[in-house]
């Protein structure tokens, strides 16, 4: 009987914890337009190994970025400037926005990998998706967002350092580029939005 506990006990705990956005039941939200990301057919990972479309993100404006877990220069500056810009967030508009991570690395980063970097990160399921996809399917995403990236032989990428905030409906409304640069026009554009979400 111990045994048989001390196997349950890890599922028990897993099963606890809250999903991130993309895992939860989607929002409302308006018809997309031609120009919605979430009419996209390709369908992803997230590092709680539930598959989806991006539609499943409806409802909620969503920050966007591209990056790899395995990056030795921007994507810890990227991820630790949106992760500024959420403690920037009054409560109000943090309750109506969702961050997501999207993987340009397609043969590393599996679900296991992303779930690591969640950890060491301290991404919280309350508003973090990460997701993973094929090769074909995040070069397209990567295209519609204006995000350029090139593989070097060391299995690095070069590539674009762009944070992107969708509305509710899955459209492209505003652009932060570059690293270091000052928030505060991308931080007015997520509270704009927050006020056109429905929750």
């Amino acid at each position: 009987m111990k045994t048989l506990l001390a196997l349950l006990l890890p599922w028990a705990l897993l099963a606890a914890k809250p999903l991130p956005p993309c895992c939860r039941p989607a929002l409302p939200a308006g018809k997309p337009t031609d120009t919605s990301l979430y009419l996209l057919d390709s369908k992803w990972t997230s590092d709680v190994n539930r598959e989806i479309k991006l539609g499943a993100l409806r409802g909620r404006p969503q920050i966007v970025a591209m990056f790899f877990t395995h990056c030795e220069y921007a994507c810890p500056i990227l991820v630790s400037e949106l992760k500024t810009i959420e403690s920037k967030l009054p409560p109000a508009v943090l309750a109506k926005v969702d961050f997501l991570l999207v993987s340009i690395d397609a043969k590393r980063d599996t679900p296991a990998e992303l779930a690591s970097f969640r950890e060491k990160r301290q991404l919280t399921s309350e508003r973090w998706t990460l997701l993973r996809g094929e090769a074909d399917d995040a070069r397209e995403l990567a295209a519609l967002l204006g995000v350029n990236y090139a593989e070097d032989s060391r299995g690095q990428f070069a590539h674009s350092n762009l944070i992107t905030l969708l509305n509710a409906e899955g459209e492209v409304t505003f652009q932060h580029a570059g690293l270091k640069q000052d928030p505060a026009p991308l931080i007015a554009a997520i509270e704009k939005a927050a006020l056109g979400a429905q929750r």
